[in-house]
């Protein structure tokens, strides 16, 4: 019997945690959590508890128990990758070459890229916030975004960015919300898409635990 533990950080901050747990929700397998607060500067600190679990010292890591060996998997995409392959049957990648290979790229684009928008849109999933001065380069990233998801969503025509909800859509996830906090003005297709992924049970589950953090003033 196969046990999947996935160590995540902070809700209302974790972006990249956020994106493996909607993966390994999409699956429906079931897993076991452990919550890391981030930010943690005393003893033990943040950096000195995720080091239990992996050398690499960040979260996310999936831990893989099956016939008593454990499977480390840290980065957010490598474990989404490794979700889809054990989990075929969820489809988690297009079915066609061409538009598997065009939603890797969404994916990978994702995880390299728009550092202005990490910096100036930072995420805190459960709170409203005012949109900050953008700088240039966080304008021309975020429009990339929305032209990259309006492209996608018109040539695929189904629910998600290619058709079926796919790694694409989980690398995606945590910039939903955080456009979403800041009020970013989109497209109506793209605001549609947006309401979609927010109304993930997934999405729905992260929200309440991000809340919750909130309400007991740990974040």
């Amino acid at each position: 019997m196969t046990r999947y533990t996935l160590i995540v950080g902070t809700r209302s901050w974790s972006s990249w945690s956020l994106r493996p747990y909607v993966a390994l929700k999409a699956t429906g397998a079931p897993f076991e959590q452990v919550d890391i607060r981030l930010r943690q500067t005393e003893a033990p600190t943040t950096r000195e508890q995720i080091l239990n679990y992996s050398p690499a010292g960040k979260v996310p890591v999936l831990k893989i128990d099956e016939e008593n060996k454990v499977l480390t998997v840290w980065d957010s995409l490598a474990i989404c990758e490794t979700v889809a392959e054990r989990h075929p049957e969820a489809g988690l990648w297009p079915m066609d070459a061409a538009a598997r290979a065009t939603a890797r790229s969404y994916a990978c684009e994702m995880h390299s890229g728009f550092p202005d928008v990490r910096d100036q849109l930072s995420m805190d999933f459960a709170r409203k916030k005012e949109m900050p001065e953008l700088r240039p380069e966080t304008e021309s990233q975020i429009a990339r975004i929305l032209s990259a998801w309006d492209v996608a969503l018109a040539a695929h025509k189904g629910q998600f960015l290619f058709g079926n909800f796919s790694v694409a859509d989980c690398m995606y996830a945590p910039v939903v919300s955080r456009f979403l906090t800041y009020g970013v003005e989109t497209s109506a297709a793209v605001g549609a898409y947006m309401d979609r992924i927010m109304a993930l049970p997934a999405m729905t589950e992260w929200r309440q635990a991000a809340q919750a953090e909130v309400d007991a003033a740990i974040v």
